[in-house]
Order: structure tokens, then C-alpha cells, then sequence
């Protein structure tokens, strides 16, 4: 279900006029915008890096192996999910994977800066995309699955956007999450990254559990589920509401 971005209406209809106020968020450069505001530039971030990044992640080790975790949490955890949202979707390559892989999927994919869904629309086929503030996401129960893949640490109000992960996703649904771990390894990279913050586990997990969520070890029905892969870590974790 929709949510309106001006009045808050909560509506369910295949286009975005809000039957209530009127209001149709805008297009900026063929992709709907609900931040436009936030399109060019965000403190979380240097848009300037998506180029340098589309030529790197297919040939880099660290970003195809964490496209393997992310395509085995998927198959592991929510074999019958129908729709994919990743939130922060940059240049689309774990949206590409996820296409390659999970054809029956229905695939959206979120990103801040503009220039970013660019590079995305170039390397995928079939997913929606859309410019959108993680912290303010326009649904409500709609998604199978949510996908925050070392994203959350861009953020400032992280424990926002677990919220509004928490209410867009459908019962039996789930998010999985990636994250840098581990405060004493903070570098310049993460500095120059635009990093707030590296976690630990106790952090992530109180977090997750004060947006309603819960860890448990395995997926139960008609509960949303967290898959958490902290970033360089082989643990799993399963947290549910």
C-alpha cells in the first residue's frame, strides 16, 4: 500500500495521484522522486564515487562475495517472497544479481542521489526504480523483503529508517541487512566513506529490537524476519517481530 508523501493517505491503486489531496511526487530524469530536496547531495554520501564504483564492483572480490551471501540469504530464508525493495541501491549491482537470480522476483530499488539511479537503470532490466529518503519510505506492508545492503552506516538516524523498513514490509516478510562492524577498526576509509558509525552486535541488535523486531534463529510464519550479515562476518542472524 501507498502512502501519500503531502497528506499521508494511505491508498492502494496502480498510480501514484493521491486520491485524497492530488499530489504526484515528481519525476527527476525518468525516475519518480520522493526527496527531491535530497537528490543532488546528502552528507551520508559522495554521489561522485558511483562511477568509480560501477566500473569496480563486478570485478571486485568483496562486492561479489557479498552479492553471494545476500543471493543464499534470499534462497535460504524467503523462498516464496514475490517483491524485493533494496533501500540505497546505488549503482544497481546487487539489483542485478538479485534479477539474474531470482526471475519471478518483482524488484524495486530505492537510491537518494539521482546520478545513482542512472547508473542503475543501465545494468538492470525489469526493476523499478526510484530516488526516495530511506527515512521517510512511502509504504506501508507492501514488500516480501527489504534489502539495506552497508547502508544503514550512511545514516545518521539509522533507528528511523528500521522503523519505516518495519512498517513497509508485509507480515512473513523480512529485511536483510549488511553493516561494517567492530568501532576499533574505524580508519580514514571510513572517514572518507562518510560513515557515522561502525557496530557492534549489541548495538545493531537493540536497534532492530526497539523497531519491533526480535532475533530469533529461524524464519516462522506470518513475522517479519531480519536476516542480519554483518559485513565481513560469516555469523547469521534471524531477527523477527
Amino acid at each position: 500500500m501507498k502512502i501519500c508523501p503531502q497528506c499521508h493517505h494511505h491508498f492502494n491503486q496502480p498510480n501514484w495521484h493521491c486520491p485524497a489531496c492530488g499530489y504526484t511526487p515528481p519525476s527527476l530524469e525518468g525516475h519518480l522522486s520522493f526527496a527531491p530536496q535530497l537528490a543532488a547531495a546528502s552528507k551520508g554520501f559522495d554521489a561522485l564515487a558511483f562511477p568509480i564504483l560501477a566500473k569496480l564492483e563486478a570485478k571486485n572480490f568483496w562486492f561479489r562475495s557479498r552479492n553471494h551471501l545476500i543471493i543464499y540469504a534470499i534462497k535460504r530464508y524467503f523462498p516464496r517472497a514475490k517483491n524485493f525493495l533494496e533501500i540505497g541501491c546505488g549503482t544497481g549491482f546487487v539489483l542485478q544479481g538479485i534479477e539474474k537470480n531470482f526471475p519471478h522476483l518483482s524488484c524495486s530499488g530505492s537510491e537518494i542521489f539521482s546520478s545513482g539511479l542512472e547508473l542503475a537503470s543501465q545494468r538492470l532490466s525489469k526493476t523499478t526504480l526510484f530516488q526516495m529518503d530511506a527515512r521517510q519510505i512511502p509504504f506501508i506492508e507492501e514488500f516480501d523483503i527489504i534489502g539495506a545492503f552497508d547502508v544503514l552506516e550512511h545514516i545518521e538516524q539509522d533507528w528511523d529508517v528500521l522503523r519505516q523498513v518495519y512498517q513497509a514490509l508485509q507480515m512473513g516478510g523480512g529485511i536483510i541487512l549488511t553493516v561494517p562492524q567492530h568501532p576499533w577498526l574505524w580508519s580514514p576509509v571510513d572517514d572518507y566513506a562518510h560513515h557515522f558509525r561502525r557496530y557492534r552486535a549489541k548495538e545493531l541488535q537493540t536497534k532492530v529490537d526497539n523497531a519491533g523486531f526480535r532475533i530469533m534463529r529461524g524464519c516462522l510464519k506470518r513475522v517479519r524476519v531480519v536476516a542480519n550479515y554483518a559485513s565481513r562476518l560469516t555469523m547469521i542472524r534471524i531477527i523477527a517481530m
